[in-house]
């Protein structure tokens, strides 16, 4: 399987400005800043789309998991957050927040979260980015 995605970049990194497009059209030329990146400008960042990939990956992950346990979901809801630091000069993401809630019916809070964690640890993209992570945190409360 193969995935792909596309970046265009104009001028320097600060006043510059891009786009971000996937093979899929899900999205096409989201427009990106330094400023969307490291402030509170509109537009999207490679951060933000890491959590989302990383929140859909996961849930997906999640409901599979509990399909193989007998105890498909009626909803899984998951935010993704992605948290960085300044590790030598350079801006590094070092942990990821996956905080899910769903409704599945006949299911203890105690076995919804050990699967969550069984999930977390299955899907690629938590696979991709654990080595280089200080911790992925899963939270996971039933509705």
């Amino acid at each position: 399987m193969r995935r792909t995605a596309e970046a265009f970049w104009q001028g320097d990194s600060r006043s510059g400005k891009g786009t971000v497009s996937t093979e899929s059209g899900a999205l096409k030329q989201a427009a990106y800043t330094w400023h969307g990146r490291f402030e509170d400008a509109p537009g999207t960042n490679p951060e933000e789309l890491i959590a989302a990939a990383h929140a859909g990956c996961f849930t997906m992950a999640f409901a599979g998991v509990l399909g193989r346990k007998n105890l498909p979901p009626d909803s899984l809801h998951t935010n993704g957050t992605v948290i960085m630091e300044k590790i030598d000069e350079k801006w590094t993401i070092v942990k990821v927040r996956l905080e899910v809630e769903g409704s599945v019916p006949n299911i203890d809070a105690a076995t919804f979260k050990q699967l969550a964690e069984e999930a977390e640890k299955g899907c690629p993209i938590s696979r991709l980015l654990r080595p280089g992570l200080k911790e992925v945190e899963v939270v996971a409360r039933l509705k």
